[in-house]
């Protein structure tokens, strides 16, 4: 085996500490936050304080410190950037092309957030000039690849959907069973039996059926459930399999 298999430094190599032969490229963390209103789904933006892409509409990110996993600078660019907290948050893809940021060579660890947009109210911070919700299908030019992550995460949350509750993040912590039909149409983006939906819902042994129902409609009010998330994590380590 060669030194160069084996990594080694050459003859008249003067080692140093923490030196290294090999071009390093930075490490982002970016993250598609996506929010529903109850009838569409949106995307978290932040508008860019500076260059490159000064003024532009992008994904919320930074660059990773090397203190920090990749999930804990994401967790901090949200706060940083959107005052986004304790959010529903998961690795999502790297992506890696040469060119995609035009100072020097990043890779970035793209993540996909949920959230029910009601819930949280979004602030700018730190090198974010604005921040806002934008309907997914009407989102402005984005800067980097940003276009990209929202499209790859857009079909993870699709396909993943039916076999993990990631659903229910989009919701109210209570909500009625029009509303938990409502966002799987939404995310899946085609209407669904409801009898048959409810009674798949409802199967999973995984909605609480609370002794309230809605306030202020106009409608006749129906009843409100809740997902019992503890109660999933329980069967999930005996390999419950979630599917709706």
């Amino acid at each position: 085996m060669s030194r160069a298999d084996r990594n080694e430094p050459g003859p008249g190599h003067t080692s140093k500490p923490h030196a290294y032969d090999y071009p390093r490229p930075a490490v982002t963390a970016d993250c598609a936050v996506f929010g529903l209103d109850g009838e569409r789904l949106h995307v978290l933006l932040i508008q860019r304080d500076v260059n490159p892409f000064r003024g532009s509409w992008a994904l919320p990110g930074g660059f990773v410190q090397e203190d920090e996993t990749c999930e804990e600078a994401a967790r901090r660019e949200l706060a940083e950037e959107a005052g986004l907290r304790g959010v529903y948050l998961e690795q999502l893809y790297t992506f890696s092309d040469v060119d995609r940021d035009p100072r020097h060579r990043v890779i970035t660890v793209a993540h996909v957030a949920l959230v029910n947009l009601l819930d949280y109210r979004v602030a700018a911070a730190t090198d974010a000039r604005d921040v806002a919700w934008f309907v997914h299908d009407e989102l402005p030019e984005l800067a980097f690849d940003h276009e990209t992550i929202v499209d790859v995460a857009r079909d993870r949350i699709r396909g993943k959907v039916s076999y993990q509750p990631i659903g229910f993040e989009l919701l109210p912590k209570k909500f009625t069973l029009t509303q938990l039909q409502r966002v799987y149409e939404i995310v899946l983006g085609r209407e669904l039996d409801k009898r048959n939906f409810r009674r798949k819902a409802l199967g999973t042994g995984l909605l609480v059926e609370l002794d309230e129902v809605e306030r202020d409609v106009a409608h006749r009010a129906a009843r409100l459930y809740r997902f019992d998330r503890r109660e999933y994590d329980k069967l999930r380590r005996r390999g419950f399999h979630f599917e709706i």
